[in-house]
């Protein structure tokens, strides 16, 4: 637990995968910290202060020191607090995990934003293509309940945006790409990252975040 001497604070926006992450891992290490909510288009004047160069959630404010990027900042929360690990002890695990941490915010993220947000047709058959392919690379990856073993870890964190917010879009588009057909170690997976107690405690609201895509989705494409 953080001692009374630490201050932590996490600037994000609900419903924001990147926010979501750090969240996860805060809770995972049973950090107490204070949750700064921003507006989205309407930065507050601390979150700028502490994120110049990106301007952008989330941010992880530790004893006034700020630390910006998902990625970056699960890796200092485990440095940092060292109670249920989310990376692992052997050099050359540990180099895989952020491996694949990185896979997944270099193609899943920009393969289902083409799926979700593109206007181009051949563009949207492209992003489908590819969240195949990046999917059938986690799936033969997975070797265990979850890419950290019997207990959650760096890539399953990450991978937040593949367990909880592909299925939303899935059933706003009417999408059948994460199906226990499909990919059957990788949807159980899902299953069970969603369904962990500290997890689901720590995601938002499904229903929410449903009505939120679906509303933007129906409003991009009447503009078309």
């Amino acid at each position: 637990m953080a001692s009374n001497q630490e201050e932590v604070k996490l600037f994000g926006i609900v419903g924001s995968p990147f926010v979501t992450r750090v969240d996860i891992a805060l809770n995972l290490k049973g950090v107490q910290y204070k949750y700064e909510e921003e507006k989205l288009g309407e930065f507050s004047d601390a979150l700028i202060k502490y994120n110049p160069v990106y301007k952008k959630v989330p941010v992880l404010v530790h004893n006034d020191k700020p630390i910006s990027e998902s990625l970056v900042i699960l890796e200092y929360i485990d440095e940092i607090w060292k109670q249920n690990p989310i990376l692992p002890s052997d050099p050359y695990k540990r180099a895989l995990a952020r491996f694949w941490s990185k896979f997944i915010d270099d193609k899943c993220l920009n393969a289902a934003r083409k799926v979700a947000f593109s206007l181009d047709e051949k563009e949207r058959e492209e992003g489908f293509k590819e969240l195949e392919v990046a999917f059938q690379f986690l799936e033969d990856e997975l070797k265990d309940k979850f890419f950290g073993g019997e207990d959650i870890g760096l890539v399953d964190i990450t991978g937040v945006f593949i367990a909880f917010w592909v299925p939303i879009m899935q059933e706003v588009i009417g999408l059948k790409l994460l199906t226990i057909e499909k990919f059957p170690k990788l949807y159980k997976w899902s299953q069970d990252f969603n369904n962990h107690q500290i997890v689901k405690e720590t995601l938002p609201n499904r229903e929410t975040q449903l009505a939120y895509f679906k509303a933007r989705y129906e409003s991009l494409f009447a503009s078309k």
